[in-house]
């Protein structure tokens, strides 16, 4: 039977109420999403049981943390998880290696999942070992938060807006270190956050949340397309994809990326990786252009026959967001009003999605 994590919540407060019934994959990270007071951290704590929801039923890998019906509350220090909050909150008179094996120690060699050597590799931290928490660097700090949440083997990683206190440069240093965590260790996480390009980077669920609601939950692929979603109006939008290293063109730094389960690709900018190796991509709805003409010189590498699906208003009234489907890989474009009306498109119609190789994130 395959891993899910079970979250069914219900709890009442002065502004809001918390309404949830999820059934969430048991691996990989699941990204909680939503502005801010949409109830992400809230249910973080009751996962954690730091909140004691009313009316709840969690479940994770088969077992139960909290029913409700049953009067059953395991209490957050006998639910075996690690929480990492937006500040690391390290012990301030221990160094780094003291900090990482306060929880460490106290896990039985044999329930140990993760070494505190292969914790120290997988963030970069090995050399910060004899420092003190007040002569690291934000990300330096959050990065020992981690490796200390890790570190007491927990079956379920709650990671609250992880990089929220971090500037850009920060932001961008640590997450080569989480998306490490999602590569290279089974342990679920549950990942809170605002940020869309934080969840489209790390995540492989999406839970989107507002007042307390879930308005959809779903492969992040699947759900970042869907034109139904606040999540395709804004300047942001995009949709994931998961291609395979065809090869590289070491002239030019260009790989060539085949899209799933069919003979289409996608060149991007990018250094040379291992034939046959997965990368994951983001395109941006606002780097797609559309044309009836896939023929012709251009300085846009990226032409892919595509079929109109949907269309709808975007946030900016003169724009228009249009859902595509590239043999089975959803794209989103997003074009002016104008030219959605000159070139005659409907749902149906065949056209030639065009993206700048310089475009594509990944």
């Amino acid at each position: 039977m395959a891993a899910t994590l079970t979250a069914r919540i219900r709890q009442r407060f002065p502004a809001f109420t918390l309404d949830v019934d999820l059934q969430l994959p048991g691996r990989g990270v699941t990204a909680l999403f939503g502005q801010s007071g949409s109830g992400k951290t809230t249910c973080l704590r009751c996962l954690a049981g730091l909140e004691r929801a009313g009316d709840a039923y969690i479940e994770i890998n088969g077992q139960v943390w909290q029913d409700s019906q049953r009067g059953l509350f395991l209490p957050p220090h006998q639910r075996p998880l690690g929480y990492v909050f937006q500040e690391a909150s390290l012990f301030a008179h221990l160094n780094v290696r003291r900090n990482l094996e306060f929880g460490w120690k106290r896990i039985a060699a044999s329930q140990r999942k993760v070494e505190l050597e292969q914790a120290c590799e997988l963030l970069g931290i090995g050399h910060l070992l004899t420092r003190m928490p007040t002569h690291l660097s934000g990300g330096e700090r959050q990065r020992v938060g981690i490796a200390r949440a890790l570190l007491a083997s927990p079956g379920l990683l709650l990671m609250d807006e992880p990089l929220a206190a971090l500037d850009s440069q920060r932001k961008a240093e640590i997450l080569p270190y989480l998306e490490r965590l999602h590569d290279e260790l089974d342990i679920p996480v549950v990942y809170v956050s605002h940020a869309q390009d934080e969840v489209a980077r790390l995540a492989d669920h999406l839970v989107l949340l507002d007042a307390g609601q879930v308005l959809a939950s779903g492969p992040i692929a699947q759900t970042l397309a869907r034109l139904d979603l606040p999540l395709a109006l804004g300047d942001d939008a995009g949709v994931i994809i998961h291609g395979q290293v065809q090869a590289h063109d070491p002239a030019y730094q260009l790989l060539s990326l085949a899209l799933p389960n069919t003979d289409l690709h996608i060149r991007v900018a990018h250094g040379p990786l291992p034939l046959g190796s997965p990368l994951r991509f983001k395109v941006q709805a606002r780097d797609v252009s559309l044309s009836l003409d896939g023929q012709g010189q251009s300085s846009i590498l990226n032409r892919l026959p595509v079929t109109v699906t949907g269309q709808r208003v975007a946030d900016n009234s003169a724009h228009v967001l249009v859902s595509l489907d590239a043999a089975g890989t959803p794209l989103l474009a997003r074009v002016t009003r104008y030219s959605w009306d000159q070139l005659g498109l409907g749902v149906g119609s065949a056209v030639w999605a065009q993206i700048k190789a310089v475009a594509v994130l990944a």
